[in-house]
């Protein structure tokens, strides 16, 4: 076992979720119902998934579901640019389109440039660039061990 697939999010409001992903930060999905039940975004490489959060915990245990909050669970996500221009590009949205930005744009210790923004469900994510990051074709950031 060496991959992921799949990543799934459990939201409080799948609508505005997806409008979130796919209208203000262009990810990429076939899905336009009306009211979706579940909700998947093409990536190179994984998916994306967006589920209504209590159907998400009473997925994990139906007779004793894990407790939701707004706490920090320890995940972040992360999308590693190609450009400091293009890291600035996403964080110039994120208020736009309801997001919250936890941390703006900055040289960082480990010599990249980042910051972490929250989406509409309290999801962190980390956008960041480094010189030194080379990409395969399916733009998936090349770690060299």
């Amino acid at each position: 076992m060496n991959r992921i697939n799949l990543i799934a999010l459990g939201v409080r409001d799948i609508k505005k979720s997806r409008a979130f992903y796919r209208d203000g930060l262009g990810f990429a999905t076939c899905n336009n119902e009306e009211d979706p039940q579940i909700v998947f975004f093409n990536n190179g490489g994984t998916k994306l998934e967006l589920y209504p959060l209590e159907e998400l915990a009473k997925d994990i245990n139906e007779a004793n579901p894990p407790a939701i909050s707004n706490g920090f669970s320890g995940i972040t996500l992360a999308y590693n640019a190609k450009s400091k221009e293009e890291v600035d590009s996403i964080f110039s949205k994120i208020e736009s389109i309801g997001g919250s930005i936890v941390k703006q744009p900055q040289l960082v210790f480990w010599g990249g440039y980042s910051g972490y923004f929250r989406d509409l469900d309290g999801y962190y994510w980390e956008v960041a660039y480094a010189d030194s990051w080379k990409f395969d074709e399916n733009d998936m950031l090349i770690i060299e061990e």
